[in-house]
């Protein structure tokens, strides 16, 4: 081997010669606290490809790496604790250069990397331990860059212009890299090292490790934004920012009811949504808020806050409460083409980036999502249910009432009496559903439609928000406003059974186009209708037939579009995908209607499709059919995590054990519960409703269900079902 006799000989070669020049993004790791996020590989590198660490949408380090000699380590093992704080990999050296010393034999210094963030740092701990019986000099090099690229840079748009890279500017233990946007701010990143390196440059820190037998040596890191506190990176200054990660994100775990299950897999894979959810939720001045996904969509979406929101009211109203105040608060109030924001409409998606900030795209606030408002009322009504809260509900008030104005002036336009949409400009989305990819909406012939268009769960969205309001305010005692509402929402049920539905297929048309022509193709949009409740008994069950034959079924879900139709496809994006919180509302909407193996099925589905991804449901996954013994096939770009996947799994344990929360009367009720294969009992632990709190456990006998209720006398008398067994404290 190649004696390297001096640091600078090191120095210039270590990066040249290594065995990895990709990331090995295979399996990449999150981290998130707040508005910063990182995503990196299982050695804790970043390449700049689609990893970095984030900071208010810009990625303010996109070259991170570690490497020992002109050989990266060997990795033993990477994880993420179970509270989704630290990130720890573990390696190993292979055979290391002479320099000054013996050389290294193979797989003598464990290397342990860990890191987390906290608020907008990111703390890492670099720790070396010599198990050899000899002394060893360890070459070790940190590179680091920072490009400020703006995530929709990173996702693949392109400038015309950008703003200027500063000269980094090298301390003796630091180094800031700073950027000065086209929009007049400088975004900032500041590289410290616990320990001085001997050589530290732009973009590297080169350090001669001298280890004796059974020696250790610990390197900090710290990366963030300038800051008053000069201190360096330290143990002490590491475990405090450390235990407060904890603690925040331990009371993100702690809020509303608790699961538990002696089934461990089946355990396990809720605790991990819990843990991914509490990951992905902010705390914001109106109360927490689930931002969608890791790594593209970090940030407060209507739609997607709604949905796990309703996913996980059950368990926890808080979550609910928070994202009704944070999207009252960010109502439009004005008409904008750009936007496509009218007054009353609620948010689809808020950026903090330099593109945004500068227009380039519209999502500082953006409005193009024609069901948030609607949903936004929905949720409004289902938290009113659940909790009996009318504070709340009074407080929102104005901001419900203009929601129903905007719905309603959208609907009274439309020639067919339809909630529709047409983006106001060519930046914005041209689909604005959920499924708002360009090609998810077409004809039976895989044409695509002229607008206005409307989609079938969008009118199903305005029927359940006009009779949400129209049972508001008859509590608020307003009958002639609850008359009227419940007079559109007749109206709205009227149009969608006379124009949408199929009788030869049994089923209902995506959409209605801009001419009144249907969209008559079979998609899973339908299965939102059961879940809001407008189909009649005879169309749902037709709706439920079709949903659970296997054109809809993979065997790992619902796909969003069936088998047979035109443009089906199990590697897109919309259009055969399965989507897990597709999946969980269609299976809401069967349980509605009283099917009850169809939800159990598609949960024990789901549950097997979750090992797969190491118990966490990303946000797609192929369509492809199950075939005995082979896994499902990931989408290779889907976020993980993903709030509402991460819902996806408590919305069907719902489904499955038939619970109903009614805040109005403050008491339960136990609907022919049912538990997935394998899995013999589930605990439910600290479910409030009102000023009650019982627990409840399900447990598997011969011939059924039995549920077991715990608490006060008063509390236990309020749960209602059968086979129930009450133990009072």
């Amino acid at each position: 081997m190649k004696q390297v006799d001096d640091l600078a000989t090191f120095a210039d070669e270590a990066l040249a010669v290594t065995e990895r020049t990709e990331p090995a993004m295979s399996q990449t790791f999150a981290l998130k606290h707040e508005d910063t996020f990182m995503v990196a590989d299982a050695y804790g590198d970043v390449y700049g490809s689609k990893d970095g660490l984030f900071r208010d949408d810009t990625r303010v380090l996109s070259h991170f790496r570690l490497t020992f000699g002109p050989r990266a380590p060997s990795l033993l093992s990477a994880s993420m604790g179970r509270d989704n704080v630290v990130f720890t990999a573990h390696m190993t050296n292979h055979p290391l250069p002479e320099l000054g010393g013996a050389v290294a034999p193979e797989g003598v210094i464990h290397v342990e990397r860990s890191r987390f963030l906290w608020r907008t740092r990111l703390y890492e701990r670099i720790t070396c331990h010599n198990f050899g019986n000899q002394p060893v000099t360890m070459p070790l090099t940190v590179t680091f860059r920072a490009d400020f690229c703006d995530m929709f840079e990173v996702r693949g748009s392109t400038r015309a212009r950008r703003g200027e890279l500063s000269a980094p500017a090298v301390h003796a233990s630091s180094v800031r890299l700073a950027y000065w946007g086209l929009d007049g701010l400088e975004r900032t990143s500041t590289v410290a090292f616990s320990v001085a390196p001997e050589r530290l440059g732009p973009d590297r820190a080169d350090y001669i490790v001298k280890l004796p037998s059974g020696g250790v040596f610990t390197l900090f890191i710290e990366a963030g934004p300038d800051s008053a506190n000069e201190e360096a990176p330290d143990a002490r200054r590491h475990r405090r920012a450390r235990a407060q990660a904890r603690l925040a994100m331990r009371a993100h775990r702690l809020n509303g009811a608790a699961l538990h299950s002696a089934t461990p897999l089946f355990g396990q894979w809720l605790a991990q949504s819990r843990a991914d959810l509490a990951l992905l939720t902010s705390d914001l001045a109106t109360g927490p808020y689930p931002y969608a996904g890791i790594p593209w969509f970090s940030t407060p979406f209507g739609r997607d806050g709604i949905v796990t929101a309703l996913e996980t009211l059950w368990l926890d109203p808080g979550l609910a409460r928070g994202v009704l105040r944070f999207l009252a608060s960010r109502q439009a109030t004005e008409t904008s083409t750009f936007r496509d924001s009218a007054p009353g409409k609620i948010m689809h998606e808020t950026r903090k980036g330099e593109m945004c900030a500068l227009k380039e795209l519209p999502f500082a606030l953006y409005y193009g999502g024609v069901d948030s408002t609607p949903m936004f009322v929905v949720l409004a009504g289902a938290y009113a249910a659940r909790t009996g809260d009318t504070a709340l509900i009074d407080e929102l008030w104005p901001a419900l009432e203009r929601a129903m104005g905007w719905i309603e002036g959208v609907i009274d336009k439309s020639p067919f009496g339809l909630l529709d949409y047409a983006r106001g400009e060519k930046s914005g989305l041209s689909n604005q559903g959920w499924k708002d990819s360009e090609d998810s909406v077409f004809h039976a012939d895989g044409t695509f439609p002229t607008g206005p268009i409307a989609l079938v769960e969008v009118q199903g969205y305005a029927y359940r928000a006009f009779l949400t309001m129209s049972d508001l305010a008859a509590r608020r005692g307003n009958p002639w406003q609850s008359d009227t509402w419940a007079a559109r929402a007749r109206a709205i049920a009227e149009v969608v059974e006379s124009r949408f539905w199929m009788e030869d297929k049994g089923f209902y048309g995506i959409a209605l186009d801009g001419q009144g022509k249907l969209c008559a193709v079979e998609a899973s949009n339908a299965g939102h209708l059961l879940f809001v409740g407008l189909p009649s008994h005879e169309r749902a069950e037709r709706v439920i037939d079709r949903l659970g034959n296997n054109g809809f079924r993979s065997g790992w879900g619902i796909r969003t579009l069936a088998q047979n139709q035109p443009r089906f496809n199990p590697m897109s994006y919309h259009n055969g995908s399965v989507w897990p919180h597709d999946t969980a509302l269609c299976a809401l909407g069967m349980r509605r209607y009283g099917e009850l193996n169809g939800p159990s099925e598609i949960l024990e589905e789901l549950f097997d499709a979750a090992f797969t991804f190491g118990m966490r449901m990303p946000e797609l996954f192929c369509g492809f059919a199950r075939r005995p013994g082979l896994p499902p096939i990931g989408y290779p770009v889907a976020c993980l995590p993903q709030a509402w996947s991460a819902g996806s799994a408590l919305l069907l344990l719902q489904s499955c054990l038939g619970i109903t929360i009614d805040g109005w009367t403050q008491s339960v009720t136990i609907d022919r519960p049912r538990l997935p294969a394998g899995v013999q009992n589930l605990t439910v632990r600290r479910l409030t409703f009102g000023p009650y709190k019982v627990d409840l456990t399900f447990e598997r006998l011969a011939d059924g269900i039995a549920t077991r209720v715990e608490g006060s006398a008063e509390a236990v008398s309020r749960v209602h079902g059968d086979w129930i067994r009450r133990i009072s404290d």
